[in-house]
């Protein structure tokens, strides 16, 4: 019993502080960058300010807060209906559920569908290099842990292994496939003309057109990566976690993609 009490006063307490310090932490991770991150510090703040008056028995000012705190959930729902939605896909993709490489360990039970098929480097490199000199503007999303059949079904289904002929039909300019996103998962294109979901992010370098804006929400909302060609620069964007990642040549583009979807 002595050991039971002992837990219950002094370790839960620990945990339970460390458990809304982790939360905590990942829910400034989700706001930090967008307009919403102001919102979240007038939360806390107000939330600090409560807990103080209420510790200080500051009766008056404490059932006030506490009032605006107990109604503080739907005010939280309404303000943070992106951030909750991208929490809730993050958590309904759990690695564990939706890891393809833990079931590739299973390849003697189960047949591998050519979706879980790794993406053939070279080939797509060839293949940006080509639209990259010809400036045709383009879009690539890479799905990972996190399922994107939310965006998937808003385009036309492909199904067709990632090839240099392929991607040209696609975004060829006069194709009408070629407005909009296309989903890779593995080494196959399986939906194109996608509609992204546009990123709100004021910090965005004004410069950048829809394209780009598109391939940063998508990775805002998922773990995805995504790839953005200019159409009027022929640059080439490597985009994750809502942000644009610098590299020097394609060898180190090369590794970047290596590293974040072979691995």
């Amino acid at each position: 019993m002595e050991i039971l009490d002992l837990i219950k006063s002094t370790i839960l307490p620990i945990i339970d502080v460390i458990l809304v310090a982790i939360m905590l932490y990942y829910a400034y991770k989700l706001v930090r960058g967008t307009a919403a991150i102001i919102v979240f510090r007038g939360f806390v703040i107000i939330y600090i300010i409560w807990w103080i008056t209420d510790l200080l028995n500051m009766n008056i000012l404490s059932s006030i807060l506490g009032g605006f705190i107990g109604v503080g959930v739907f005010a939280v729902i309404i303000v943070f209906q992106q951030e909750i939605r991208k929490f809730l896909l993050l958590l309904g993709s759990s690695r564990i559920t939706n890891n393809k490489s833990l079931w590739k360990r299973f390849n003697l039970f189960f047949k591998i569908s050519k979706e879980q098929t790794k993406l053939n480097i070279e080939d797509f490199i060839v293949a940006c290099d080509k639209l990259r000199k010809d400036k045709t503007g383009a879009i690539f999303v890479f799905e990972r842990n996190n399922n994107l059949d939310f965006v998937k079904e808003d385009g036309d289904t492909i199904n067709a292994e990632l090839s240099l002929p392929i991607i040209e039909s696609i975004f060829y300019k006069n194709s009408p496939l070629h407005d909009g996103a296309v989903i890779v998962v593995g080494n196959i294109i399986v939906a194109s003309r996608v509609t992204l979901p546009v990123s709100k992010n004021r910090k965005i370098n004004k410069s950048l057109g829809l394209r780009h804006k598109a391939g940063i929400g998508i990775t805002e909302e998922s773990d995805a990566i995504s790839i953005v060609i200019s159409e009027e620069t022929g640059k080439l964007s490597y985009i994750k976690n809502g942000k644009i990642v610098d590299y020097k040549n394609d060898e180190e583009l090369k590794d970047l993609i290596s590293n974040d979807l072979l691995d």
